[in-house]
């Protein structure tokens, strides 16, 4: 006997039909490598993360932990929050976000224009003290918790579909390099699996934006200036199998300078996407001519507007 399996919800749900989005050859430097890059900021919120929320919310729907009028809540300081409140949105649930104190006010609108419901937690906190009260209000309200970090269902979503949308679009299906930071860890893990199934001699970069700056209010990251790439938060990257993975040290200041140059070629990007596109450039070199090296734009630069990717901030004076 089959196990009961509630269909999803239809009227008005514009998610099923979402497109692929496309995978493009760039080349910033005449002389530089071509990199291919899938733009993920044009997934419905903006950002790669609506393919993790409208998989697990879509997986928790069929298998009845959710319902109609059902809460979901999630520790996210930015672009996973979008799209589960986008997600939510399309399939008639309630979301609230849990985020640290001082996040950009373009995150905080758009969440509530979905109508999300967003919890701040004090700003030194930082995600480790969202996600633990994320899981206080998951308890307390009998909510279901995507626990992005650790839940095996994010990188299974870049296997099972955006991995096999690139090798059907990458030339001769063939991968030797795949680039990403890592926030959660889904994308990369999750695109190795697909490549490494697939038989590609596939190579791991994994891009760490470097300051040595310690902690900021988004996440404890490497560097304050890439929001959404965490050191040592990700569960499903420490678990991954990724033999010979190559970690990537660059200067948050290349990947501003990366990012900014992408928006001038008419990208509308994030720090992240400098940050991956500028790591992508190097595991080119270092694989060597020919080599087909993917790696994706995370986000889109309207996030970012009250930034400084948007708004640099002005030089410091020297003493007279």
């Amino acid at each position: 006997m089959r196990p009961p399996c509630r269909p999803l919800p239809a009227d008005g749900r514009f998610l099923q039909a979402v497109g692929p989005t496309p995978l493009v050859p760039v080349r910033l430097e005449a002389e530089g490598p071509t990199i291919w890059c899938k733009l993920e900021f044009l997934n419905p919120s903006g950002s790669t993360k609506d393919r993790i929320a409208r998989y697990m919310l879509e997986k928790a729907w069929r298998l009845g932990e959710l319902s109609p009028g059902g809460e979901v809540v999630e520790a996210s300081s930015g672009s996973t929050s979008i799209a589960l409140a986008l997600a939510s949105a399309q399939m008639g649930l309630r979301f609230t976000a849990v985020m640290p104190e001082g996040v950009t006010d373009e995150r905080l609108l758009t969440i509530r224009a979905y109508g999300g419901d967003v919890v701040l937690v004090p700003r030194e906190s930082g995600v480790r003290g969202a996600i633990a009260r994320a899981e206080e209000l998951a308890r307390e309200r009998k909510a279901f918790a995507p626990r992005q970090f650790e839940n095996p269902d994010n990188a299974e979503a870049h296997r099972v579909w955006t991995g096999q949308e690139v090798l059907t679009q990458v030339p001769g299906g063939l991968v030797h390099g795949v680039v990403s930071g890592v926030g959660t860890g889904g994308t990369v893990v999750g695109l190795y699996e697909a490549f490494a199934e697939a038989g590609c001699p596939v190579t791991a970069f994994v891009a760490r934006p470097i300051a040595g700056l310690g902690c900021d209010i988004e996440c404890c990251s490497f560097s304050p200036r890439v929001p959404g790439v965490v050191d040592g938060m990700s569960k499903l990257y420490r678990d991954a199998d990724m033999p010979g993975r190559v970690e990537l040290d660059v200067s948050d200041e290349l990947a501003m300078r990366t990012a900014r140059a992408l928006i001038r070629r008419g990208f509308p990007v994030g720090p992240s996407s400098g940050l991956n596109y500028a790591a992508a450039v190097e595991a080119a070199k270092r694989l060597g001519p020919g080599a087909q090296v993917v790696t994706v734009f995370p986000d889109r630069m309207e996030r970012y507007f009250s930034t400084e990717l948007i708004q640099p901030k002005p030089a410091s004076r020297g003493a007279a």
